[in-house]
């Protein structure tokens, strides 16, 4: 008799997701417990002073009250949901691949980006990243600017022989002058002009991705070890 196979294990549900979140958020914000009731109190309040003005009845004050509770839990949602993404970039601040993992979960369908660098040093762990959008190409350096240099314009001089004519942003994450804080990569990247049409970010995606498998399969040069060349994933 053929073994059972084991069941795909379930995902999390949505109270479990919520008390990860609020779990995680208040190591970085003790304080976040009290903000919560505080932010619903107030929604309750709301809704009893809407039903004392407009509707000045036992259960007219009950509905409005309810409605205020309906508010607060929202407004309560909303407020763990903003405080939780600066938990998260206090925490990842300063770690390797603290990059990869914003430009790869912060930037939308509109930004095409990897977790993994496409260039890194494998003995000082500086790394490139690179993202792909309406707005260009992005490349994204992490670590020291002096030995990014040669990271840096070799990234630069790839993506320019496959996509002429595309803008090519270079930025740096730190918090020195002309740096991009990690807490502003994402909305910096966003906010840049749209300067290509989705049919020619579809292009210069495929060109670049093929020119990376193509230096992939390329022999490695003895004394590097492939496994280091990874940026480590923020934890």
């Amino acid at each position: 008799m053929a073994a059972r196979t084991p069941e795909a294990e379930k995902r999390p549900g949505f109270f479990r997701q919520i008390k990860s979140l609020f779990t995680f958020t208040r190591e970085v914000y003790p304080w976040l417990g009290w903000v919560l009731i505080g932010v619903l109190v107030a929604g309750i309040a709301i809704g009893v002073l809407l039903g004392l003005l407009l509707q000045p009845t036992v259960w007219g004050i009950i509905l409005w009250s309810i409605a205020g509770l309906m508010l607060g839990l929202l407004a309560a949602m909303m407020t763990m949901t903003r405080v939780s993404t600066h938990a998260m970039y206090r925490k990842i601040d300063g770690m390797p691949g603290a990059t990869g993992h914003v430009l790869s979960t912060m930037l939308g369908r509109s930004w095409r980006s990897s977790e993994m660098p496409v260039g890194v040093n494998p003995k000082t762990q500086e790394a490139v990243y690179r993202a792909v959008g309406r707005g260009g190409v992005v490349i994204v350096g992490e670590g020291a600017r002096g030995r990014l240099t040669r990271l840096m314009r070799d990234e630069r001089m790839k993506v320019s022989r496959v996509a002429a004519g595309v803008p090519v942003h270079e930025m740096y994450i730190g918090d020195g002058d002309g740096d991009v804080h990690i807490s502003k990569l994402s909305r910096t990247i966003k906010s840049l002009p749209k300067a290509i049409d989705r049919a020619t970010m579809g292009a210069v995606v495929q060109r670049i991705e093929s020119v990376s498998q193509s230096l992939a399969s390329l022999p490695i040069p003895k004394g590097i070890d492939p496994t280091k060349a990874r940026a480590p994933r923020p934890r």
